[in-house]
């Protein structure tokens, strides 16, 4: 998957992914008067009108982009109808041929470590047969507890040729609470990444592992080092664009082939109409200014690599 993933880059020229990661504030209202019409205002309305925001954006932005990233838990507090349209978004992109990167950020020991990564991305038996769960492509990953946490999605990815984004370097403010402390003499996301590239040379692509990492776009700094310490990962980086990160902060998080990073925008993406520059595009154009914002990313990014 790792090999497709670069193959779209390099097809689409956008290291993007879109965070769909939506919220009922975002969603236009006459997308939520439709919704509730059917379902009444209940989890059910709820799931039908995200699912369709969904489908508004894909449709406009599939073209453009080689990936997306839901974040479940946007999904999950609308309980199972939620995780219902969770599943049909990422069935959906996958038919428009995007890569999913499922933002789910799981991480546990033992046999609930491999629960998790069967039902994200392999198969889980069912008497004679097997099934696929949600099936995503790509997850995140949470390696507080250690390798055994992490040791299970290396193997289901391994058999589904699949892979794994790692926390490394969080772009949230309050990151470095942990992830800045010196361990051995060195910050402990620099461990962390080191065990990244330990674990990618399981699991290799043509030229780049299975195995990723994820660092955010608000510690360039950080991600100009990491980039050394693991040359032949694969980097997920938000925090661009409502975070505050933007095209120069990324240069370092790129190697010299100008792969390695694939860079997300969630919120400036799927709720541009909601901002003043896009804001001529209205609510029933939502979709149209998604596809702007995706347009002006691309470019601000080309404009960072070729400066650098």
């Amino acid at each position: 998957m790792i090999n497709k993933l670069i193959s779209k880059i390099e097809k689409t020229q956008a290291p993007i992914v879109v965070g769909l990661d939506p919220m009922m504030k975002f969603v236009p209202e006459y997308i939520q008067k439709k919704a509730f019409a059917e379902f009444g205002e209940t989890l059910e309305g709820a799931a039908e009108a995200i699912w369709q925001y969904n489908k508004g954006i894909v449709d406009a932005i599939c073209d453009l982009v080689p990936a997306v990233k839901p974040q479940i838990a946007m999904y999950e507090q609308f309980g199972i109808p939620g995780l219902m349209a969770f599943k049909k978004t990422v069935d959906y992109c996958k038919e428009k041929g995007l890569v999913v990167i499922g933002d789910i950020k799981r991480g546990d020991i033992g046999s609930t470590s491999e629960a998790y990564a069967v039902g994200h991305v392999g198969k889980v038996s069912v008497g004679k047969n097997s099934f696929y769960g949600f099936d995503e492509d790509f997850v995140t990953v949470n390696p507080y507890l250690g390798s055994d946490g992490v040791k299970p999605f290396i193997k289901v990815c391994a058999e589904e040729k699949k892979g794994i984004f790692v926390l490394v370097k969080t772009s949230n403010p309050s990151s470095g609470e942990f992830q800045d402390r010196i361990c051995d003499g060195k910050p402990l996301y620099e461990l962390v990444g080191e065990k990244v590239a330990q674990w990618g040379e399981e699991l290799m692509g043509d030229s780049y592992s299975y195995v990723g990492a994820v660092v955010g776009a608000t510690y360039p700094e950080q991600g100009k080092l990491l980039r050394k310490v693991m040359p032949k990962s694969f980097i997920l980086v938000p925090g661009y664009g409502a975070q505050g990160g933007k095209g120069a902060d990324l240069v370092h998080f790129f190697n010299e082939d100008g792969l390695g990073a694939i860079i997300n925008s969630s919120r400036g993406i799927i709720a541009a109409y909601q901002q003043e520059a896009y804001a001529s595009y209205g609510e029933s154009g939502y979709a149209d200014a998604s596809r702007a914002a995706v347009i002006a990313m691309k470019e601000d990014i080309r404009q960072a690599l070729e400066s650098r």
